[in-house]
């Protein structure tokens, strides 16, 4: 019996599928699937099903200091035991071994555990390795038809990731959380990659608080030729002799003003058009995928786990690839003919296909272990195989393919420069003459701006002058996707850690917003690190690591010297921590309660602090507890964002919930705690109106959240939910069955005509139960996402409130652990 390992469980679907032309039969061990057929099993893992860690002695914070973390042994210990488990049975019946995992260091490492796990079972079974960029039919076949050996160097380099990233990460976490006095699901997170990832986002939030702006003008006009009327704007050769628009001195500003506007004609003294080739995008590797998808609103994450599904659905190539250079064995035409009967994308493929001659395009870098990201040729149904997110990011790929075989843009300028008196003014016109590669791909802006031809010595018409006061404005901060390329620039991270490097220092609270904000504490971290331990936030010193880790892989240095290497670093920063440990405590302690603060306490004076209660959900507590225990509930969706709008009647902060795309503004939580109470009886409770004369009324709750209930809470619990927002409408119209009114609310241009609330309940109850899933009746929980978590073992509420939320996070793509714990609090 053959024993194929792949890496997750829809890879090993997807390949059974394939080398069994569709015949497999499929069974659970140990809550694992194994597809079995013609004397084969495939099975998948779960990602990493080992991992590093240090011996038990070591786990307890308060009773080993961090800097014994440094030269601690590091052990290999299973972390996802029923796989392991799984493994290892079919091991013992295994006659061959193949290896199937990803085509990168990650997948080699992974491949290299599941090999050890064969070898622990059995010394002497062949075990080979397979490798393909795309889960197609042919690439799949012609991996099992070649295979190869294992690269060990490869996977060591992995491995020495993994015992680096565990060390640096344990001993600096240890060390600043137990400084600052921060333990449990809060303490302080640093790491090797995020650190200076930290450090970039920090230090262009520091340029824009130091950002001191200046106060320029602009002047405009409009130029008019016969019936039509264009945009004309002052310019002046400044020091340099470069064009120049801002004007820094008012008095010169108003003076050029006054004249113009005195004038009624302007006239042209210089005429210039010039054509320029727009020449198409490279291939996407997968910076510039991130950074495409996130045009188009993905997030990093979002994006790459999108890919990474339609990798593994075999609809696109390997989405974690430096390459930007096809390979010579790509046929542009063939792929473009898998297209040409489409309906959506057919009339692109048909009209690239009547080109004379084919030539893609090229970037910079070329490597031999993955293709750009591109189509395979197979084409999924929208709505069927994919959801509309999916097709949405299936389709950029298959037009960027489409615009790397493209002809060139070609675009017409026209600059104008009239005279006014000494006074020069420019009209820049630009118009598409040959659309090119934007005809397939239009995700980049064609806008033109139309000006008329016009020739030297004409008179036009000069109307609307206007001067306007403006101010220079700070520095962006980093959306994600240049943040991504920043990082690439800089040697941070690699492509397949980089986007999840972003997701950690969310989930850590260092970052918000998007793009994204650091915290408070980010900045102290950052600064504490720059002051005692300046190397933690060094970008050099990750890229050099990282630089060594390549070494690793091509044989020309071990694991253990890189990792020896490490230590004696960590061991120089740990020895200029020691003498500041308190300062550097007290430092992030402050920082973590600025995070927290809404403002003061009507109470106390004191402030009021957003905090986070055991069982996970959050609200709003006094500094002064036990003193005062004054508290204001927060809604139970969503994890809780200070804004910088305060509330005018409480001095208090406003608050935003972040839920996906339930995310919402809360707003003062004093308010809605004052909002609070009663509105205007429905009619008789159905539970209790019989033997207590129990009502139903709307109700608002302190939490913001809205419901019918019965006016006699607590004795009688019945309620139903009602939408959080909106004017709720109480109408004469009432339900026959019931005998309650029926309800609109009006949100939004269309009103929600929500009916009775006891039949709308009942409705809602019915098309849960249609899901087959009690997961769905979770917020954010869709289809797609019960599949996923059924692939982890989640399978109903009762599994989702007994999983580790850390543990589902790294199986499941697409959901974080702080998301989990929501689910968790909310099941």
């Amino acid at each position: 019996m053959e024993l194929i390992i792949t890496e997750k469980d829809n890879a090993a679907r997807r390949i059974a599928d394939i080398l069994s032309g569709g015949t497999y039969d499929s069974s659970r061990e140990n809550g694992v699937n194994v597809y079995e057929w013609g004397g084969k099993r495939c099975v998948g893992l779960s990602g990493h099903v080992v991992g590093v860690d240090f011996p038990d002695e070591y786990s307890d914070w308060r009773d080993v200091e961090p800097v014994e973390l440094i030269d601690a042994n590091v052990e290999k210990t299973a972390t996802k035991e029923n796989i392991v488990a799984t493994l290892r049975i079919l091991a013992r019946k295994a006659t061959r071994v193949t290896i199937a995992t990803d085509y990168d260091r990650e997948g080699e490492l992974i491949g290299k555990e599941a090999y050890d796990i064969v070898r622990d079972v059995d010394e002497e079974v062949p075990i080979r390795r397979v490798r393909f960029s795309s889960i197609t039919e042919n690439e799949v076949q012609s991996a099992f038809d070649d295979p190869d050996d294992l690269d060990f160097d490869l996977a060591a380099a992995g491995e020495a990731r993994q015992i680096i990233d565990l060390i640096w990460g344990a001993a600096l976490t240890r060390f600043l959380s137990l400084s600052a006095g921060q333990l449990g699901n809060d303490f302080i997170s640093v790491g090797r990659v995020q650190s200076p990832t930290l450090k970039l986002i920090v230090d262009r939030e520091r340029e824009i608080q130091a950002f001191d702006p200046e106060t320029y003008w602009e002047l405009f006009g409009d130029l008019t030729k016969e019936d039509t009327t264009f945009e004309a704007q002052y310019f002046y050769r400044d020091e340099d002799d470069n064009e120049a628009e801002r004007v820094w001195e008012e008095a010169v500003a108003d003076e050029v003003y006054e004249t113009l506007a005195e004038r009624d004609s302007a006239t042209v003294v210089d005429v210039n058009r010039r054509t320029r080739t727009d020449t198409p995008p490279t291939p996407f590797n997968t910076t510039q995928f991130i950074r495409a998808a996130g045009a188009i609103g993905y997030s990093a994450k979002r994006a790459m786990s999108i890919a990474e599904d339609l990798y593994t659905a075999g609809y696109i190539t390997y989405p974690r690839t430096d390459n930007t250079v096809y390979p010579d064995d790509l046929d542009p035409e063939e792929l473009l003919d898998d297209f040409v009967s489409h309906p959506t994308l057919g009339e692109s493929a048909e009209s690239l296909l009547e080109a004379d001659e084919i030539v893609p395009t090229e970037g910079d870098e070329e490597t031999t272990d993955h293709p750009p990201i591109h189509p395979t040729g197979e084409i999924p149904s929208r709505g069927g195989d994919v959801s509309d997110d999916e097709w949405e990011v299936y389709e950029l790929v298959v037009r960027r393919f489409y615009a790397t075989v493209a002809d060139a843009a070609v675009w017409e300028h026209l600059k104008v420069v009239t005279e006014v008196d000494d006074y020069r003014m420019k009209s820049n016109g630009k118009r598409l003459v040959e659309p090119g590669y934007h005809d397939v791909y239009p995700y980049f802006s064609t806008s033109e701006n139309y000006v008329p031809d016009v020739a030297e010595g004409e008179e036009l018409a000069l109307t609307d002058v206007e001067l306007e006061e403006k101010e220079t404005q700070p520095p962006r901060r980093y959306g994600q996707s240049r943040l991504i390329e920043t990082m690439e620039d800089m040697g941070i991270g690699t492509k397949s850690t980089r986007h999840n490097t972003l997701e950690k220092l969310y989930d850590r609270g260092y970052i918000e917003s998007d793009p994204p904000r650091p915290t408070k504490l980010a900045m102290a971290v950052v600064d504490a690190a720059e002051n005692y331990a300046d190397r933690v936030v060094s970008e050099e010193m990750t890229a050099q690591l990282e630089a060594d880790m390549d070494a690793i892989a091509s044989g020309e240095a071990t694991l253990d010297d890189v990792t020896d290497e490490s230590r004696e670093m960590l061991e120089e920063i740990f020895a200029n921590l020691a003498d500041s440990r308190d300062e550097i405590g007290d430092h992030l302690r402050k920082s973590l309660k600025d995070d927290k603060r809404l403002g003061p306490c009507p109470e106390c004076g004191e402030d009021l602090l957003v905090r986070r209660s055991r069982h996970g959900s959050y609200f709003v507590g006094c500094d002064g507890y036990p003193d005062c225990e004054n508290t204001l509930p927060l809604p139970s969706t969503g994890k809780p964002l200070i804004l910088e709008s305060e509330c005018e009647d409480h001095g208090l902060n406003e608050v935003k919930m972040l839920a996906g795309r339930q995310t919402f503004v809360h707003g003062c939580p004093l308010c809605k705690a004052e909002d609070a109470g009663e509105g205007p009886v429905l009619g008789a409770c159905p539970d209790c109106s019989e033997e207590h004369d129990g009502e139903l009324a709307i109700k608002t709750l302190q939490n913001g959240s809205r419901l019918v209930g019965c006016t006699r809470y607590p004795d009688c619990e019945y309620s139903l939910p009602l939408p959080r927002r909106g004017e709720i409408e109480v109408t004469d119209e009432r339900c026959d069955e019931h005998d309650l009114p029926e309800l609109v609310v009006h949100s939004g241009d269309d009103p929600w005509e929500l009916g009775c609330p006891i039949c709308n309940y009942q409705e809602f109850q019915a098309r849960e139960s249609d899901t087959g899933s009690d997961l769905e009746a979770l917020d954010g929980v869709g289809a797609k996402t019960v599949e996923k978590l059924a692939d982890a073992g989640i399978e109903s509420l009762d599994d989702l409130t007994e999983a580790d939320p850390d543990a589902v996070a790294e199986d499941v793509d697409g959901v974080s652990a702080d998301r989990v714990r929501t689910w968790q609090a909310k099941a």
